[in-house]
């Protein structure tokens, strides 16, 4: 008999447009825990402190219906904070376009918002593993990874090849020549096997502060202002993490509102009038497709890692 799934229904207040709330989850196109379906539903292989889950949201968007359907033992946990995921907890108010791109993103999205999944692991090994390299290569390690290391998906998703990453125990087995072969060097793997090492030391930090959790993440060796920003916008719902330390948002950011490429210092004082929502700023933007113009060949791979 198929396993039953735990459902919840809600009607949000305010405008839904689910596949770009959830999009930062997706660690590329062939991430083995992530599906879009050809109605807009989007369905994760989660790991919660409840066990392997399951979980498929879809939403009528015109009248903000939303559907959460959850299968495996961390099934009541994932309908459960199902709202936060989506963003039901998320508080723009106060926050004004001062810029024109900034002012045509929130007219284009206004059913965005700043996510929160209440997982630290979940969003911390894959930035790790994107430390520092390229989107191609890091993507490729992690889906290497969870498909070699991670666990089928409860429910009818994981006969479509649906998977859920390992828990902080399986991240830790995993051996160096594994993460070798994924393309992870050991600076990266070291770090996933010291933030394991506490896993619920980090856990713990979604009850506090965003600004406390951010600096307990980078009391570890190896976590930066950057990896501990992008955990903060997915785990914690953080709309002032802004991406300090990537190779392109200050570039970006600073072409498109001003014209010219900034620093991370730059940055900071041009979304200083927008503080509290800084990375909504970011994340807007980056939905609304603007690039700065490249000016040289992308970053290529790198090749002297043994596959």
């Amino acid at each position: 008999m198929a396993e039953p799934a735990v459902v919840r229904q809600w009607r949000s207040a305010r405008p839904v447009q689910l596949a770009a709330i959830l999009a930062p989850f997706r660690r590329g196109g062939g991430d083995p825990t992530f599906r879009v379906g050809p109605d807009g539903s989007v369905v994760r292989g989660i790991r919660t402190p409840d066990g392997p889950a399951t979980l498929e949201l879809d939403c009528a968007p015109k009248e903000s219906e939303i559907s959460a359907r959850a299968w495996g033992p961390g099934a009541a946990w994932a309908v459960e904070q199902a709202p936060a995921l989506v963003g039901e907890g998320d508080d723009p108010s106060g926050f004004v376009g001062l810029h024109p791109p900034v002012v045509d993103a929130i007219r284009r999205f206004p059913g965005w918002r700043v996510p929160r999944s209440g997982l630290v692991l979940d969003a911390l090994v894959p930035a790790i593993i994107e430390q520092k390299v390229t989107g191609k290569e890091a993507f490729g390690g992690y889906h290497r990874l969870v498909r070699t290391h991670g666990e089928v998906a409860p429910g009818p998703w994981g006969a479509a090849g649906l998977r859920v990453p390992p828990d902080a125990a399986g991240w830790r087995a995993i051996p160096s020549w594994e993460f070798l072969r994924a393309s992870v060097d050991a600076s990266r793997s070291d770090t996933i096997q010291r933030v394991c090492r506490v896993a619920g030391s980090l856990e713990r930090l979604t009850s506090g502060s965003t600004e406390a959790g951010r600096a307990g993440l980078r009391s570890v060796s190896g976590v930066g202002v950057w990896t501990a920003a992008e955990v903060a916008q997915r785990a914690w719902g953080d709309a002032d993490a802004v991406s300090f330390g990537d190779y392109h948002v200050a570039r970006t950011i600073g072409w498109t509102l001003v014209g010219q490429e900034l620093d991370d210092a730059g940055l900071a004082t041009l979304l200083e009038p927008y503080a509290g929502h800084r990375f909504r700023v970011q994340r807007l933007l980056e939905l609304a497709g603007h690039q700065r113009p490249r000016h040289g060949p992308r970053m290529a791979p790198r090749t002297h890692l043994p596959r």
